[in-house]
């Protein structure tokens, strides 16, 4: 009997690792594709589409606004992307709908960041009906072939398809959303909007590849990596971001606590464990990073990488300095210890199989706690506010039922120093970069978890490419609080290179409420303006919070003052 995947997965904090359970054929062939597809991304814990309706994607809009699903509209096909990006981080998967051309290639930049950061969202796209293309007419929304914008997403996607065939749409649909789900990356489905109430005659399932270890290479492995764990005299582990996407907290901590190894974490990874932990020392980021973290890690003759991607911003824009023979590199496409390499090795298995070894590690002094190092605050109110004293009075409002969200830029910088406690969450475009990811994802991070306070730090040259994000997040009556870091530009780009074109036009942000129709607005020059706000939009569970911060053009974080230090000694030394 043919079988297809079905049934549902858990969409908590933890990351799903297991697919959902097979679901039995005949229980699908009277449904079209497009119900079809809703089942499946149901079936992935998929509860909300965020997006926009366009003429070529209504029948499958309509059928989506008449379904368990929760249909979001946004007010920009790229805000809709940032929304089902850290939908997607927060619940496991993600999904977002648009129309041909115009709407899906406005989100290529949010998809471009979800491969990048290992996010998995479904794209959508309606396209034109397949019987609409004979004698190859000019429609609306075309540009050069029809399969322009399938051939644009091939390059940003884990796996893209177009549904064109009846016999296979099924099969097609169960291996774009496995893919996704297996890879942790975006994929891309095109629905010619004839393909939608189409039921099929014929199935052909969908089998899944059965990735397992290969139990010598596995065994082999963890024997070497326990050696040098147990020889080594500084042993460190570096937490990586798939710890998170994989859903591989759990695993890595106990390999640290059996053995007793510190952690650190990547700026991409930051929250994957507590930061409160005791073997927790701070997050490795080269020459942006503590210093005596960044020369503990440096140090270590026994580098764990788990699940990282060493990009520029985790290693301080190449201010870092690891050394792979003395590492021990897993990751979901890759096992290195040294320069051996193991093939067929999965991540979870050898970490699993790593920490029942209980490989006993030398015990070193550690590193003051972020917390301790933070050190007491003691609020002087009538101060001008700057960003490393916002973030310092921000630390007094976290808890463990807060996500924080932030921007690129010292918006991104400066939250490096926040402390994030327990279950949360810590979502930023930590790789790839992109300005205007804070206010979106603000929204798809709530829309996930209602239950859980939703805090983002912007800037204000950020938040004026999709601030106005913001009207869906009064429109569903979401409190969210939004912190405009405001100096009247883009300020990590002032030190890079001075020039007008850093300057932008200043908003009245505080006064969005009146124009968005909800919420409260707060307008902040000092220490004692900031406290009061604070307060105030946390404990508001009426509606949404934008806290406008004046900060100085020449204020600057902690975090990127070292950066600029670091790299200004690397060029003296270049």
């Amino acid at each position: 009997m043919a079988l297809v995947l079905g049934s549902s997965l858990d969409n908590g904090l933890s990351r799903p690792t297991g697919r959902p359970a097979v679901r039995r054929a005949e229980s699908v062939t009277s449904l079209s594709i497009g119900q079809y597809l809703i089942r499946r991304l149901s079936d992935y814990g998929i509860k909300h589409v965020f997006g926009l309706p366009g003429d070529y994607v209504l029948t499958f809009y309509s059928m989506l606004e008449h379904s368990p699903l929760d249909l979001v509209n946004c007010t920009r096909e790229d805000c809709a992307g940032f929304a089902a990006d850290a939908y997607a981080r927060v619940n496991g998967m993600g999904a977002v709908c648009v129309t041909y051309n115009v709407g899906g290639l406005s989100l290529a930049n949010s998809i471009a960041g979800a491969f990048a950061e290992k996010s998995p969202v479904v794209l959508i796209s309606g396209a034109p009906g397949l019987s609409e293309r004979a004698n190859n007419p000019l429609l609306h929304h075309r540009v050069r072939e029809w399969g322009t914008q399938l051939e644009v997403f091939e390059k940003l996607c884990a796996a893209s398809l177009e549904i064109i065939d009846p016999v296979t749409a099924f099969r097609d649909i169960d291996y774009l959303l496995d893919t996704a789900h297996r890879l942790k990356r975006p994929v891309y489905l095109e629905l010619p909007r004839d393909m939608v109430t189409v039921v099929p005659e014929q199935i052909r399932p969908y089998t899944c590849p059965q990735a397992q270890s290969d139990p010598d290479a596995l065994s082999e492995a963890v024997k070497e990596a326990v050696a040098r764990i147990t020889a080594a005299k500084r042993p460190v582990i570096i937490a990586g971001v798939e710890l998170h996407r994989y859903g591989l907290q759990a695993e890595a901590l106990a390999l640290a606590e059996a053995s007793g190894i510190p952690i650190a974490a990547t700026m991409l990874a930051k929250s994957v464990i507590s930061e409160v932990h005791p073997l927790y020392i701070g997050l490795y980021e080269g020459a942006m990073g503590r210093k005596e973290v960044t020369e503990f890690v440096e140090e270590s003759d026994c580098l764990i990488l788990l699940g990282t991607i060493l990009t520029d911003i985790d290693l301080g824009v190449f201010t870092a300095k690891i050394d792979a023979t003395n590492s021990i590199f897993a990751s979901s496409e890759e096992l290195r210890i040294s320069h051996h390499h193991y093939h067929h090795v999965l991540l979870e298995d050898f970490l699993r199989v790593l920490a029942l070894a209980k490989p006993k590690a030398a015990q070193r002094t550690l590193p003051m706690s972020p917390a301790a190092a933070a050190g007491p605050f003691t609020l002087v109110p009538d101060a001008a506010i700057t960003t490393t004293r916002l973030v310092r009075r921000l630390n007094e409002s976290l808890d463990d039922g807060t996500i924080v969200i932030a921007d690129v830029g010292d918006a991104l910088f400066a939250s490096s120093e926040l402390i994030v406690r327990g279950q949360t969450e810590f979502i930023a475009p930590a790789y790839y970069t992109s300005m205007g990811f804070a206010v979106p994802a603000a929204l798809g991070a709530k829309v996930a978890r209602p239950d859980l306070k939703v805090l983002a730090l912007v800037g204000d040259g950020a938040f004026q490419m999709t601030g106005m994000e913001l009207s869906t997040i009064v429109h569903r009556k979401l409190a969210v609080t939004v912190i405009v870091l405001d100096n009247k530009g883009y300020g990590t780009e002032r030190l890079i290179h001075e020039g007008s074109f850093n300057n932008i036009n200043p908003w009245q942000y505080q006064l969005l409420p009146q124009v968005l129709g909800g919420g409260t607005g707060y307008e902040v020059r000092t220490e004692g303006d900031f406290d009061a706000a604070i307060r105030q939009a946390m404990a508001d569970q009426s509606g949404m919070s934008i806290i406008r911060v004046h900060i100085g053009l020449e204020d600057r974080s902690i975090t990127l003052e070292r950066l600029c230090a670091g790299l200004a000694s690397r060029l003296k030394h270049s």
